[in-house]
C-alpha cells in the first residue's frame, strides 16, 4: 500500500511528508519537484508569503545515491519564516476558518489550530505528489491541471495533448488554458483585492495513459473515484469535487451521459487494448475504475477565509462581537490549488497503480504491468 503522512505547522521549522510503500529503483528527479513547489507558490493573487519564502524540498531517508530505497520516504520543506514561538493567540476566530471548531474541540487557542489548519501544509502534499508522477510517467500516464473558472469567470478548457496543455497554462499567470484572458481576471483579482475580499473559482485534473482497471468494483473503501475524491476534497478551501460530467450528468437522459463503447485493432497494443469512447462523459472511471480513457476530475475552491475587510465575529476570552482578526493571507490562491489538487490526484492514482502491480521494485512493477496487459490481448 503506497501511503503518506504530512506533519508540520505554518510557522514552524518545517513541513515533512512521511511516504510509505514506495518501490525501490525510481532514479529521483529533485529539481522536478522543485519545480511543482513554484509553481504552487506562483499565479497571481498571492499574498505576501511567498516572497517570503523559496521552497525545495530535501529527502531526509530513503534514497541512495538518489534512487528509492524501497523503504519509508522523509520529504523536508523547510519554512523560511518559522516563528511559530513569537506568535501570539487569536482571540477573533475567522469564519470560514478551523479556528473556532478547532479551538474548542482540542480546548486550546485559536493559534494552535490555525497553523496546522493552514494551506501552507500543502507544500509537502505537493512535494509527495511530485515523487508520485515521476513514477507515474515510468509508465507513461502523465498528469495536468489548470483553472477553468475564476471568481465567476469561465474560462474553460480546450483539446491537445498533456505536454501542449501544460505549455499553455505555464504561459498564463493564472494557469489557465486561455491566457488571452489574463488580463481580465488579473483586473478582477486587483479590483476584489482593493475591496479587502477575495476569490475562488474551479480546477480541473486530466491524466492520460491510464491503463484499464486501476481501482476496484468490489469495496466501497477502495473504489478509486471514492479515494480520488476523498484525497482532493481533504485540500484546504476545496467544497465540490466531480469526475466527468460530473453535477451534469443528473441533469440529462442516460442515453446522453453513458460513453458508447467501440473496438479499434489498431491500438490494441496500447493501455486501452484497443477499446475506444466518442465520448469521456464518465471522466475515466466506471464503477470505481480506469477504463482506459483519461480521467478528469473538478475541484470546486471557495474564497479563502482571511479577509482583510474582516467579518463579524465574538471575542473568545470576553465573548463580545468583534470582527474577526486578520493573518497576512492572498486575495486568490485558485491558481496554487490547480497544483495542488494536481498532486493529490497524482498521488493518489500512483497509489491506485502500485495496488495493481506491486510496490517492491520498479522493475517488478514493469514486468507486472507487461504481463497483465499481454494477458488482457490474450484473451
Amino acid at each position: 500500500m503506497l501511503r503518506y503522512w504530512t506533519a508540520g505547522e505554518s510557522h514552524g521549522p518545517a513541513l515533512v511528508a512521511l511516504i510509505d510503500g514506495f518501490p525501490a529503483g525510481l532514479a529521483v528527479d529533485v529539481a522536478a519537484i522543485d519545480a511543482e513547489l513554484r509553481r504552487r507558490q506562483g499565479g497571481y493573487g498571492r499574498g505576501g508569503r511567498q516572497r517570503i519564502e523559496t521552497d525545495t524540498v530535501a529527502f531526509l531517508s530513503g534514497l541512495w545515491r538518489g534512487v528509492t530505497l524501497g523503504s519509508p520516504l522523509a520529504l523536508e520543506v523547510i519554512n523560511k519564516d518559522a516563528k511559530l514561538e513569537k506568535l501570539d493567540d487569536v482571540d477573533r476566530p475567522r469564519p470560514g476558518h478551523a479556528d473556532l471548531p478547532g479551538s474548542i474541540k482540542h480546548m486550546g487557542g485559536v493559534r494552535a489550530v490555525l497553523e496546522r489548519a493552514s494551506a501552507r501544509e500543502t507544500a509537502a502534499r505537493v512535494a509527495a505528489g511530485g515523487l508520485a508522477r515521476q513514477l507515474l510517467s515510468v509508465f507513461g500516464i502523465e498528469v495536468g491541471g489548470w483553472v477553468t473558472e475564476l471568481g465567476g469567470i469561465v474560462l474553460g478548457t480546450r483539446a491537445g495533448t498533456l505536454p501542449e496543455l501544460r505549455a499553455i497554462r505555464d504561459s498564463s499567470e493564472i494557469y489557465s488554458l486561455h491566457p488571452d484572458k489574463d488580463p481580465e481576471v488579473m483586473s478582477l483579482i486587483d479590483r476584489v483585492g482593493k475591496e479587502g475580499d477575495t476569490l475562488g473559482g474551479v480546477v480541473e485534473v486530466r491524466v492520460d495513459g491510464l491503463p484499464i482497471g486501476l481501482g476496484t468494483h468490489a469495496q466501497w473503501d477502495r473504489k478509486l473515484d471514492g479515494r480520488l475524491a476523498q484525497a482532493v476534497m481533504a485540500v484546504q478551501a476545496i467544497k465540490g469535487v466531480e469526475i466527468g460530467m460530473g453535477f451534469e450528468a443528473a441533469r440529462r437522459r442516460g442515453s446522453d451521459v453513458h460513453d458508447p463503447i467501440h473496438f479499434d485493432p489498431a491500438l490494441r497494443d496500447g493501455p486501452q487494448l484497443g477499446f475506444t469512447r466518442p465520448t469521456n462523459n464518465a471522466g475515466g472511471l466506471e464503477a470505481g475504475m480506469t477504463n482506459g480513457q483519461p480521467l478528469v476530475v473538478r475541484a470546486a475552491m471557495k474564497p479563502i477565509s482571511t479577509l482583510r475587510k474582516p467579518l463579524d465575529s465574538v471575542n473568545l476570552r470576553t465573548k463580545q462581537p468583534e470582527e474577526a482578526a486578520y493573518e497576512r493571507s492572498d486575495v486568490c490562491a485558485v491558481s496554487a490549488a490547480s497544483v495542488i489538487v494536481e498532486s493529490v490526484v497524482a498521488f493518489e492514482v500512483a497509489a491506485a497503480l502500485v495496488d495493481k502491480f506491486g510496490a517492491d521494485s520498479v522493475e517488478e512493477m514493469r514486468g507486472r504491468w507487461k504481463l497483465y496487459h499481454d494477458m488482457a490481448r490474450d484473451r
